[in-house]
């Protein structure tokens, strides 16, 4: 795939940190519609739909019988885990501890990246993204009040767990499969069984279709899910995993803006703080830094020439 340059790489990280922040306050206002694991099988299989349209006409690079196995391990962790566990859990923890907690996954990223994909990892690489995650736990602690569920803090770090290991694994096999494809055919996979476990658990006579439902759907089918795992599965491909999924630290912090303008939640001394760590962390995960504290790649070595050969 084609590199990124700087500006357009710019770009797509800040669509996708503004419509996956807005996500958050979105998401809570269709909850008030539809119950939760209707909610988020409804907007999935939605956005695998729309996307659908765009992949028909690409059908020559779909290549179903070589590449299937890669659409179904991506749609489980990215889509079924991630969503179910997500939807879960946020019923068992405070919502600004278990948002905490979930995005622990630009370190785990960061490490599996290491680990898998042979990308460097250095001492200011590993402060950086540690840096990150408590910013965000310091943006989440005024909800962390209440009582702490084992089951719920379980929960939440199976959601960052699964969207850290698919995020490495498209990164590793992506190459492979085209990116409409794998997104619409993750979607539909993931929103089907999400949407017949609601069904089953759920009632469907609970759906309130208001007009404001329907738009708030649209949005987050179209652009936060559809357009948004695109661009982030672009961004992975185009650069080091690791310091692309750093730029996920943002996406809380957008959230709580957006809940202060437009919600009447209030600009706190944690949310400042949480703020000046975020783009530390951010600058400590991305700078060129070169010699010494490297962890050297877990790739093999090359093999030195024989003697005579150089």
């Amino acid at each position: 795939m084609t590199p990124l340059s700087k500006p357009r790489t710019a770009l797509l990280i800040s669509f996708l940190v503004l419509v996956w922040g807005v996500n958050w306050p979105l998401s809570k206002i269709g909850l008030l519609y539809m119950p939760p694991m209707l909610f988020s099988g409804v907007r999935t299989l939605l956005a695998g739909v729309i996307l659908l349209f765009a992949a028909l006409p690409r059908l020559r690079r779909l290549k179903f019988r070589e590449t299937w196995p890669i659409y179904m391990i991506s749609a489980l962790l990215n889509v079924v885990l991630y969503y179910s566990l997500h939807t879960i859990g946020l019923g068992y923890l405070p919502s600004g501890l278990f948002s905490a907690i979930v995005f622990l996954q630009p370190v785990l990223v960061g490490v599996f990246s290491w680990l898998w994909l042979g990308e460097s990892m250095n001492g200011v690489k590993i402060a950086g993204l540690l840096l990150g995650f408590f910013g965000v736990a310091v943006i989440s602690s005024g909800g962390m009040s209440g009582h702490i569920s084992v089951a719920g803090v379980l929960l939440a770090l199976g959601s960052a767990l699964s969207w850290a290991a698919g995020t490495v694994y498209v990164k590793k096999v992506g190459s492979r499969v085209d990116p409409i494809w794998l997104v619409s055919l993750q979607m539909i996979a993931g929103g089907l069984l999400m949407t017949a476990a609601g069904t089953a658990i759920e009632s469907w006579s609970d759906v309130s279709w208001q007009p404001a439902f329907i738009l708030d759907l649209l949005f987050i089918s179209v652009f936060v899910i559809a357009l948004g795992w695109l661009v982030f599965y672009r961004l992975i491909d185009s650069g080091e995993a690791g310091r692309m999924a750093s730029f996920t630290f943002l996406i809380p912090l957008v959230a709580i803006l957006i809940g202060t303008l437009f919600l009447g939640e209030p600009f706190t001394a944690a949310l400042a703080a949480g703020l000046l760590m975020i783009v530390a962390s951010i600058y400590l995960v991305n700078r060129k830094k070169g010699g010494t504290g490297v962890v050297r790649s877990r790739k093999t070595p090359r093999m030195p020439p024989p003697a005579g050969a150089r």
